[in-house]
């Protein structure tokens, strides 16, 4: 917590600086006890420097879930194909779960798209929504384990993802922390990819660039060189109360600089992608705004898939927008 003023100093800018740190103060008390009310771990958005050392967490991929009518034309656009590396495929993961996503891959960071069904149980439902910050080097999650503890999150939920490419034998795929199992829409985690995957030809990784790599660009085929996409740069999730307080531990211990904005919100800012959350009911979640970066400039096409927008250009960025559910 920022460190206060003398309330006696005389001056009126004195007295409005401390005015406004005050404010500051108690909103981000009043979202940490909204999330400690609902079950949530205790949290601090503070504005000013993350845990310290070198930053360990990074945006890897978020996904959304959305009304079928706009999960196909996403499945069936064939803008989508020439505008990136865009595959559509059914994953089975541990206990033998499986997912249909629709995929948008870029040099460090990807897009996961469902619609309403496409993943089992609550997480399938209109607006949920998740997003995954990993690691770069190897045994970093340690230290994120280490630092959330120091942040209040006493018991962490750790688990092992493992990936199933047809021959009935789980891969483990990556270790992964959750600060709670509690969520209502939304859920961040945590990820290390394991080098067991990296050593299986079947992934289609690439080689290591130095010792301990297990980070994004390797995961990632190259094939992004050969559309317009290029990585996500900013993303906007509409998240409950409770959701929200439970992420922002999770950032400030991966090393992200995370910080209050109007309206109760945060962002956290780092490794090259802005993060922002928005509190709202839980009807009012989800996906909202995706900003990508393109491999060169081109000129302003907007294309429409269902109940979204995607603007490419002008220039070298792009936005897809997806509306509140309704």
């Amino acid at each position: 917590m920022n460190r206060q003023r003398n309330p006696l100093l005389p001056s009126y800018d004195a007295r409005m600086m401390l005015l406004r740190r005050v404010l500051r103060v108690v909103m981000v008390v009043a979202l940490a006890l909204v999330g400690a009310v609902q079950g949530s771990a205790t949290v601090q958005a503070d504005e000013g420097t993350p845990p310290s050392g070198r930053q360990l967490l990074f945006y890897n991929h978020a996904y959304g879930v959305f009304d079928r009518e706009t999960a196909d034309a996403i499945e069936h656009s064939t803008y989508l194909r020439e505008f990136a590396n865009f595959q559509v495929r059914t994953t089975t993961g541990s206990d033998g779960q499986t997912w249909t996503g629709r995929y948008l891959m870029g040099r460090e960071t990807y897009l996961e798209l469902f619609g309403v069904g496409d993943v089992s149980g609550p997480d399938g439902t209109l607006g949920s929504a998740g997003m995954g910050v990993s690691t770069e080097r190897a045994g970093d999650m340690a230290t994120v384990l280490a630092r959330l503890r120091d942040l209040g999150v006493e018991k962490p939920v750790e688990f092992r993802q493992t990936r199933d490419f047809g021959d009935g034998v789980p891969v483990p795929w990556f270790d992964a922390v959750f600060t709670t199992d509690q969520y209502d829409a939304f859920g961040a985690w945590g990820m290390e990819y394991r080098p067991e995957y990296f050593a299986d030809p079947r992934s289609g990784t690439e080689p290591a660039a130095f010792p301990g790599d297990v980070g994004r660009e390797r995961y990632l085929s190259d094939g992004y060189r050969d559309h317009l996409m290029r990585d996500v740069t900013s993303i906007r999730l509409a998240v409950t109360p409770r959701d929200l307080a439970n992420t922002v531990p999770l950032l400030r211990a991966g090393g992200f600089q995370v910080s209050s904005v109007p309206g109760d919100g945060v962002v956290a800012r780092g490794g090259g992608t802005t993060i922002r959350l928005e509190p709202v009911p839980r009807e009012r979640a989800g996906l909202r705004e995706v900003g990508m970066s393109l491999n060169h400039p081109v000129k302003r096409h907007v294309e429409r898939l269902g109940d979204s927008t995607l603007t490419v250009g002008p220039g070298a960025r792009a936005v897809w927008a997806f509306p509140s559910p309704k």
